[in-house]
């Protein structure tokens, strides 16, 4: 082919780019713009963006389950130990699904709670935040109706817990959990799987059109890293299958995942299960809805708002407490069952109120007396310290070169491992992988910005 050819195939792929993205800026694609940083921002600006990636991660990953998942009373349990033993990367698959699910609710409490203390939401960013708010619910449902879908001795607990919240509503309760549960275990599983993969995603999927900023920051280094951590922490801590669910048999002492045993504390108090299940948490909520419309400080600095960062930090406490709490169990196997799950209820509230006492009063006297005196002395003892450190761009060049070797040999290490069935060691050194070329590449990244300079 001559040059002449060479200049027209070039011409008509300049066209048809041209006529693709003329056509796109129609579109909701441009009214997004991926902006990707050449220097290492603050992993606080688009932690909304990586809770964006690992939503991602669980759709993809949700879709390779679902081709072997069956929603079935008989069948369920069966076919997710089907998925984990004879499926090929029905393993893999599986445990990265489950600790992208972690890693999404870590990410986005991270976010909230982060949003709430640098007070983001006062720039008019009200319809942001409420949306971010029923995104992270929606999560919560998201994760806490995959989870179930085993059908294990947890997965049933956790639906007894969540069926026992919907019957006790006053008045709508049982007509409720009719419409959403249906009648008996073979329908709740249907409809569990029907939320989990179609309802909640796309409610998730609205919303989050409403959400997301126009300019969303998409970090490789960081979302490398992110995958990488996600893996590791597969191959360490891999998902059991645990013990599937019999009628005929008692199930054993258990709590539900992480993320619900806060809820399962605040149940196991004995008080009405309403009150302890539905109205404490929804007001929880209804607290962060309502954060922008009663914060009427002009300050977006958190020392500034000393009463909404005292509340944020008992939110997050009582989170944390009521998190651990849930998992304990008394360990005397003499007493009963009820008796070895039973939580003092006036030793539960009186020390949640405590934390919101504490943390409002240490929040105060801080923002009063202890920030001024550190602002002061910051001010007088302020030093300006310059400090370069350069590379040559051969340096920079190998670094490149360095990142991708160890991607290669990593990879090839971790084909390997998951021939000989070394599972846990393959998802290991494959998300190593991932996170040293991360790594490596911001290295590079920040010396390419200096030579720049």
């Amino acid at each position: 082919m001559g040059e002449k050819g060479h200049k027209n195939i070039g011409k008509l792929l300049a066209d048809l780019y041209n006529w693709v993205i003329d056509r796109l800026r129609r579109t909701v694609l441009f009214g997004i713009r991926l902006v990707i940083p050449k220097k290492l921002l603050s992993i606080h600006g688009f932690l909304g963006m990586l809770t964006l990636v690992t939503f991602i991660i669980l759709g993809v990953t949700g879709v390779l389950l679902a081709f072997y998942y069956k929603p079935s009373i008989t069948q369920a349990y069966t076919s997710v130990k089907l998925i984990n033993n004879e499926v090929e990367f029905g393993i893999i698959i599986r445990n990265i699904h489950y600790h992208a699910a972690n890693a999404m609710l870590i990410l986005a409490i991270y976010h909230l709670f982060y949003q709430l203390f640098s007070g983001k939401y006062k720039v008019r960013n009200e319809v942001i935040w409420i949306t971010g708010i029923i995104t992270g619910v929606l999560t919560f449902l998201e994760a806490y109706t995959g989870y179930d879908l085993i059908l294990n001795e947890r997965g049933v607990l956790a639906i007894n817990i969540g069926a026992s919240l919907t019957n006790s509503v006053p008045i709508i309760g049982r007509t409720l959990a009719s419409i959403l549960l249906g009648f008996g275990f073979s329908d709740i599983i249907l409809h569990f799987y029907i939320f989990h993969i179609l309802v909640i995603p796309l409610l998730m999927i609205i919303i989050l059109t409403i959400h997301l900023p126009r300019n969303l920051i998409f970090d490789p280094p960081v979302v490398a890293v992110l995958g990488g951590a996600i893996l590791i922490a597969a191959g360490l801590y891999p998902v059991p299958l645990g013990e599937g669910f019999n009628p005929n048999i008692p199930p054993g002492i258990t709590v539900p995942e992480w993320y619900i045993t806060g809820l399962y504390a605040l149940l196991r108090t004995g008080i009405d299960k309403f009150v302890a299940g539905v109205l404490l948490p929804t007001l929880f909520i209804v607290y962060f809805l309502l954060i922008p419309f009663i914060d009427k400080n002009k300050s977006m600095s958190w020392h500034d708002r000393p009463l909404i960062t005292g509340l944020g930090i008992a939110g997050l406490a009582q989170i944390a407490l009521t998190t651990v709490w849930g998992f304990y169990i008394n360990p005397n196997k003499v007493i009963g069952l009820a008796e070895r799950l039973a939580i003092d209820p006036i030793q539960f509230y009186i020390i949640l109120a405590i934390i919101i006492a504490a943390s409002i009063i240490a929040s105060y006297v801080y923002s009063i007396y202890i920030h001024p005196k550190i602002s002061q002395n910051r001010t007088s003892n302020k030093t300006v310290k310059n400090f370069k450190f350069t590379i040559s761009e051969r340096a920079i060049t190998a670094l490149v070169i360095a990142a991708i070797a160890i991607q290669v040999i990593l990879t090839i290490y971790s084909i390997n491992s998951y021939a000989n069935k070394l599972y846990n060691i393959s998802m290991i050194s494959m998300g190593a992988s991932l996170t040293i070329f991360g790594f490596l590449i911001h290295l590079a990244r920040i010396f390419s910005a200096q030579e720049g300079d």
